[in-house]
C-alpha cells in the first residue's frame, strides 16, 4: 500500500506549477525541461515575439520550444483515478487558534480566518469574503501585476539588447579606431625610417664633401704657408743686404708679392679705393642721390635716356670706374635691405638688357642676400652662414691675383673668396636692389 507521503508526492507531480491544478494537456520545455499545461505557458507568454522564459526556473528560451508530455497525462489521469485530496500543510486548511477549516478571508487584516474568527473582537468589525471569491479578486490583481511585470522585464530586455547592441557598435569603432591609429603610426615609424635612412645618406654626403674639401683645401693652405714662409725668408734677408745688392732683385720680390693672396684685415683695408655709382646704368626704377653715394628703390619709373650702358631687365647699377689692375677695397652700407639684395663685382661685357647668369660664367661676382639667406653666386649658389648679420659690406678685388673677397665691414669676417679665376676684362662694383632696399657707399 502505497504511503500518504509517496502519494502527496505523485500528486505534486502531477500539478501544475502556474495554476495549482492537475495538468491538462501537459507539454514540456525543451532548453529546461519543467512541465506546464499548454493553456497556462501559452497565457504565460501572451505579447511576446522574443526571448520566452520559463516560469520556474527563469531560463530564457529564444523560441517556444514546447513538446506534448504524453507520459506525465497518463500519470495525471491515474492520480485523478486515485481520488486523491488535495494535499495541503494543515497550516494552510486549518486555523492555528481554533483548528477550524479556514473558509474566510479578512480584507483588513489580508490574511484567511476561519467563522469562529468571524465572530471574534479581533475580526467582526472587518469585512471578509470567502476564500474562493477572495482568491478570484486577488487573481485578476496578480494577473494585472504579472501583466505589468512582464511588460517590464520585457522593456528591461529590449533595453538590455539595446545597451549590448551600443557597447558592440562601440566596441567595433575602437576596434577600427586602434587599427586606424596602429596604421597611422606604422606608417609614422615607416616616414621616420625612411628620414632617418635619408639624413644618414646627406650627412654621410656632407662628410665625403667636407672631407674632399679638406683634402683639397688643407695642402692648398699648407702650401701657401710654405711659400709666404719662404717669401718672408728671402725678404729678412733682403733687408739686411747692401743697398746695390738688395736692388738687384728688388722688382723680382715685389712681383711675387704682388702674386701673394692678402686676407688680413688691415692689409685689406688698406687698399680702400672711393667709389660712386654711374647713373647712366642705372635702372629707371633706382634713384641715385646727387653725391652717387646713395641708391634706393623705387616704384615710380623715372624718364631716362635708354642708352646702351643702361640695365632695363634687372633693378641693377654699376660703380662709375672700373678697374683692370691693382688691389681696391671699397665698403657699402646697407640702409634698407628689403627683401633682396645684390653687392659684387661685374665685368664690363655683362648684358645690361636682357636676361644672363648670375654667375662668373655670366660675368658676376657677387654675395646676395634673399629673404634672410645669404649665398655667394657661384654655379651651383654656395650658401654662406655669417656668425651675425652684416649691416656693412667690404669688398676686395685683387685683378692680378684673380681674387674677389667680401667681408662683414664691421667684424671683417670674410663671407666669402670665389675660386681664383684670371679677369680678363675690366671689372665694376655692382649692385642690385629689390623692393625696400636701400645702399650706400662709405
Amino acid at each position: 500500500m502505497a504511503t500518504a507521503a509517496q502519494l502527496g508526492n505523485l500528486q505534486e507531480e502531477a500539478t501544475c506549477s502556474i495554476c495549482l491544478e492537475y495538468f491538462k494537456d501537459p507539454v514540456i520545455l525543451i532548453d529546461c525541461g519543467h512541465n506546464f499545461c499548454r493553456s497556462c505557458i501559452t497565457q504565460s507568454w501572451e505579447g511576446r515575439d522574443e526571448n520566452f522564459p520559463c516560469p520556474q526556473c527563469r531560463e530564457i528560451s529564444s523560441e517556444k520550444n514546447l513538446r506534448p508530455n504524453r507520459q506525465l497525462g497518463n500519470m495525471v489521469e491515474i492520480a485523478k483515478q486515485l481520488h486523491l485530496p488535495p494535499v495541503k500543510p494543515p497550516e494552510e486548511n486549518l486555523c492555528e487558534k481554533h483548528e477550524e477549516q479556514l473558509r474566510l478571508f479578512c480584507a483588513e487584516d489580508q490574511r484567511m480566518i476561519c467563522l469562529v474568527c468571524r465572530e471574534s473582537n479581533d475580526h467582526k468589525a472587518h469585512a471578509a469574503s470567502p476564500i474562493e471569491e477572495a482568491a478570484e479578486e486577488h487573481k485578476v490583481k496578480l494577473q494585472e501585476w504579472l501583466r505589468l511585470l512582464k511588460k517590464e522585464e520585457e522593456n528591461i530586455l529590449k533595453s538590455k539588447v539595446k545597451e549590448e547592441q551600443q557597447y558592440e557598435t562601440m566596441r567595433s569603432k575602437l576596434r577600427t579606431e586602434k587599427e586606424k591609429i596602429e596604421s597611422e603610426f606604422e606608417k609614422l615609424r615607416q616616414l621616420l625610417k625612411e628620414n632617418e635612412q635619408t639624413l644618414h645618406e646627406k650627412l654621410e654626403k656632407m662628410e665625403k664633401k667636407i672631407t674632399m674639401v679638406e683634402n683639397a683645401n688643407i695642402p692648398k693652405l699648407s702650401n701657401q704657408i710654405t711659400s709666404l714662409n719662404a717669401l718672408i725668408t728671402e725678404i729678412e734677408k733682403q733687408c739686411e743686404v747692401p743697398a746695390w745688392e738688395l736692388l738687384k732683385d728688388v722688382r723680382s720680390t715685389l712681383s711675387r708679392c704682388n702674386n701673394v693672396k692678402i686676407q688680413c684685415p688691415e692689409v685689406v683695408k688698406s687698399y680702400k679705393v672711393m667709389v660712386t655709382l654711374d647713373p647712366e646704368t642705372a635702372h629707371p626704377r633706382l634713384l641715385l642721390s646727387e653725391g652717387l653715394k646713395r641708391v634706393r628703390r623705387t616704384e615710380t619709373v623715372q624718364r631716362l635716356p635708354d642708352t646702351s650702358k643702361r640695365f632695363t631687365n634687372y633693378r641693377c647699377v654699376l660703380g662709375s670706374s672700373g678697374f683692370t689692375s691693382g688691389r681696391h677695397y671699397w665698403e657699402v652700407q646697407l640702409l634698407q635691405e628689403g627683401r633682396v639684395w645684390l653687392v659684387g663685382v661685374a665685368a664690363e661685357s655683362v648684358n645690361r638688357k636682357g636676361d644672363f647668369i648670375w654667375s662668373p660664367e655670366g660675368g658676376v661676382w657677387a654675395v646676395r642676400r634673399w629673404e634672410g639667406n645669404y649665398k655667394a653666386l657661384t654655379s651651383p649658389q654656395t650658401s654662406l652662414s655669417p656668425s651675425e648679420k652684416p649691416l656693412k659690406l667690404g669688398v676686395y678685388l685683387d685683378y692680378e691675383g684673380g681674387w674677389l673677397s667680401l667681408y662683414n665691414a664691421d667684424s671683417m669676417e670674410l663671407l666669402y673668396t670665389f675660386p681664383q679665376a684670371p679677369f680678363t676684362e675690366r671689372l665694376y662694383p655692382f649692385f642690385r636692389l629689390r623692393k625696400g632696399a636701400e645702399q650706400r657707399l662709405v
